[in-house]
């Protein structure tokens, strides 16, 4: 197995035999869950794509370009997925849309300043990028139809490497996680070429790591599951960052050809919806 199957294999067993049993009222269902839990792996050794059971492979990718993009209405993700959807608002955006967010939602854009510090300062700490809004995410606030799960995220240059540490205040492990550790790599990686050095390590931290009641028998079945997959392994073509901006489909195209020709995944496993909580 490749070492983000590993660790994230463990968690998924972990969470079902270990975890505590919460009620969600928002979803109307039951999880499991445990805080605090972190899956890290050096993007050098193995891009984290889960093959353990088939996922998606442009969505994610389609999702980064997206972001970067720095919009709120899903009119140019739709063309790959409509999963956004869910989450519009009467005015057909959605709030908490993490690309909009980064870039204009605090009254600078958190990306391109990310970007030029770390070009003018390599070894500076203070490469963090917010999503989340206190002034009215969260606490009592559920005006929203979403509010950011992955909520911030630090860049650090060490070693001639890019290092990226995402912050998840709660992850559906079954659906939203593979996704995400997938998705931020991908950022991870498109933010070491317009830097010019390499991607390194990509930290994945949950406060809430856990599985809906209706993915149970499916996480048995993950936990049940073994490979012999080699790593994979992801380049970003040259230019990557400017393209995703510009909203290039040819970069997904691109992206997708490369991670593909490397997946040989097990089956994906069926049954597992999307849970959408109410706010």
């Amino acid at each position: 197995m490749t070492p983000f199957d590993i660790q994230y294999k463990a968690a998924i067993a972990d969470i079902l035999y270990n975890g505590y049993e919460i009620p969600n009222p928002w979803s109307g269902r039951t999880t499991k869950m445990l805080p605090g839990v972190t899956l890290r792996v050096d993007l050098q050794d193995s891009f984290p794509l889960l093959t353990l059971r088939k996922i998606p492979l442009k969505i994610f990718i389609a999702e980064q370009v997206w972001y970067l993009m720095g919009q709120n209405n899903p009119t140019w993700l739709r063309q790959f997925t409509k999963i956004w959807d869910d989450f519009l608002e009467e005015d057909g955006t959605v709030k908490a849309a993490y690309g909009h967010r980064w870039r204009h939602h605090f009254g600078r854009d958190q990306i391109d300043c990310l970007v030029k510090h770390l070009t003018q300062n390599p070894h500076s700490r203070h490469a963090v990028v917010i999503t989340w809004d206190p002034a009215d995410d969260g606490l009592g606030v559920d005006s929203k139809k979403n509010l950011p799960c992955p909520y911030s995220f630090t860049a650090n240059i060490a070693g001639g490497k890019l290092h990226l540490h995402n912050i998840i205040r709660s992850n559906d492990m079954m659906l939203g996680c593979p996704h995400d550790a997938a998705g931020f790599a991908l950022l991870q990686c498109i933010l070491a070429d317009k830097l010019g050095v390499e991607p390194g390590i990509y930290t994945h931290s949950i406060s809430n790591a856990h599985i809906y009641d209706n993915h149970f028998d499916a996480a048995r079945e993950l936990v049940s599951r073994s490979n012999d997959h080699g790593p994979v392994s992801l380049r970003v073509p040259i230019g990557s960052y400017e393209r995703a901006v510009n909203g290039d489909i040819e970069l997904v195209n691109e992206i997708f050809t490369s991670l593909k020709s490397q997946y040989q995944p097990l089956e994906a496993i069926s049954g597992m919806e999307i849970t959408v909580n109410v706010y």
